[in-house]
């Protein structure tokens, strides 16, 4: 059992990590105890998209009138059927990528992935039987778990994770949602449109805190409107779940109020799945509860790597597989150039969607930069007119200076699918007026990059 790379976990990280190495020459093995694919694929990245898509065309169904299309009987949410679907969906694109690794030659190993020296992983299988597997070269890519907050202990039934939210059994009439990052955010989205009362709390001033603060406004006002009931500067003190309902305790910037709730989600962050894999025996540094790495994600000890969530870095599916090609390039000799960790595109999936890279408005004046800023509301735009949601807008940051594009801010129809024009812009270094002269086709919702550039400018036509 002798291979040139051993990666323990086949996540984002893990299995796309594995397959550029096989590219590479290399003898490579993948460690795996559970599906292939990791937690994105089998339950948060795609299964969740999956049920956002069944609730759109719920609320489509719902508002078919406006488009001029009549649908005789009840239109009613099905969420186990939704779930179906959702498993499905996931099930098929772990199938794909059993199909990928097989292709590309990488052998799979089933089973828990110890360390046990710089070069030896033991593998423990599902029959409790133990195998050494070497390598001079051994990738860490176990990826992380649902945080459970001290006041907020999981028992899976009444308060629950995003791995029980994405396959309850019957759909709740009333839940509270703790924590408005994109999991917390995307439930809460969810759960609203098919129609169970939501109850959104954050401990920050603003829903998806890591976001611009225009974008964080914009989906309160969205979220509000949809009937959500959003506290901010909020703090869940207490959940007792003796009862039928859960009653939870909340402390507002003004008040302390009670609301009941059948569900509460916990989606408070995410905890790296370091336990029991050899990391103390070894002696590898980590720093405030994730693994200390260097540019190319070498760790202390030689031969052994980390990649993903349990890194510093966004927590990010793109981001681990990210890091993954870099991590085996530099193994394998090449010369990549290291992760612009200023440059990662983040998503949300929400309704309406946001979608955001580089410098927020804030943190480009904080860091020194004279700005110049344009933005472009959906209003104005003739596709989001005809798409019946006008929810949103694109907000540009230039440096006054040179012009350069700081940052991107987006929120509105499919915004996710726009991010990565600017992702590129940024990559090149592209200035406003390069953006302003890039034709965009009309009738699109790209089309306010560009107004929302030259409005930067004192260029903009349409509004």
């Amino acid at each position: 059992m002798n291979y040139d790379i051993i990666i323990i976990g086949s996540g984002p990280g893990g299995y796309v990590a594995a397959i550029r190495a096989s590219q590479l020459g290399k003898k490579v093995a993948a460690i795996e105890k559970d599906e292939l694919g990791g937690v994105c694929l089998n339950w948060g990245c795609i299964p969740t998209k999956a049920l956002l898509k069944s609730a759109q065309v719920f609320e489509y169904a719902k508002h078919a009138v406006d488009f001029g299309v009549s649908i005789d009987g009840n239109i009613s949410p099905d969420l186990p059927a939704m779930v179906r679907r959702s498993r499905g969906v996931a099930e098929g694109m772990s199938k794909g990528v059993q199909f990928l690794l097989k292709k590309n030659k990488v052998e799979v190993i089933k089973g828990f992935g110890k360390l046990k020296n710089a070069g030896t992983v033991e593998v423990t299988g599902a029959d409790g039987k133990k195998q050494d597997v070497i390598a001079p070269n051994i990738i860490i890519a176990t990826g992380a778990r649902s945080r459970e907050l001290p006041n907020l202990k999981q028992d899976g039934k009444k308060i629950i994770g995003y791995r029980e939210a994405m396959n309850l059994s019957k759909q709740p009439k009333t839940m509270v949602v703790v924590g408005s990052g994109a999991i917390g955010s995307e439930f809460a989205s969810f759960y609203n449109t098919i129609g169970t009362k939501v109850t959104l709390v954050e401990f920050m001033p603003n829903l998806v805190p890591i976001e611009d603060e225009e974008v964080s406004k914009q989906l309160e006002r969205s979220f509000k409107k949809a009937g959500i009931e959003v506290l901010t500067n909020s703090t869940v003190k207490s959940v007792d779940t003796k009862g039928k309902l859960c009653v939870v305790k909340i402390k507002t910037a003004t008040e302390e109020i009670t609301r009941e709730a059948e569900i509460v989600l916990s989606s408070a962050g995410i905890t790296a799945n370091l336990e029991n894999i050899g990391i103390e025996g070894l002696g590898i540094e980590l720093e405030k509860g994730k693994v200390k790495v260097d540019e190319f994600y070498r760790t202390n000890i030689k031969g052994i790597y980390a990649i993903g969530d349990i890194v510093h870095g966004p927590a990010l599916a793109h981001v681990a597989s990210a890091e993954g090609i870099t991590c085996v390039e530099k193994i394998a000799g090449l010369d990549p150039a290291p992760i612009n960790y200023n440059n990662i595109p983040g998503c949300t999936y929400t309704t309406p969607e946001i979608a955001s890279v580089g410098f927020t408005e804030k943190a480009a004046r904080e860091n020194g930069y004279e700005i110049k800023v344009g933005k472009f509301p959906f209003t104005a735009s003739g596709k989001a007119s005809a798409a019946g949601n006008k929810d949103g807008f694109v907000k540009l940051i230039f440096d006054a200076k040179y012009g350069e594009l700081l940052g991107a801010h987006l929120i509105g129809l499919n915004v996710t699918e726009l991010i990565a024009e600017l992702v590129v812009a940024r990559n090149l270094e592209t200035t406003a007026h390069e953006i302003i002269k890039s034709i965009h086709p009309h009738p699109t919702m790209s089309e306010a990059i560009m107004e929302a550039a030259a409005a930067a400018y004192g260029e903009v036509i349409h509004i």
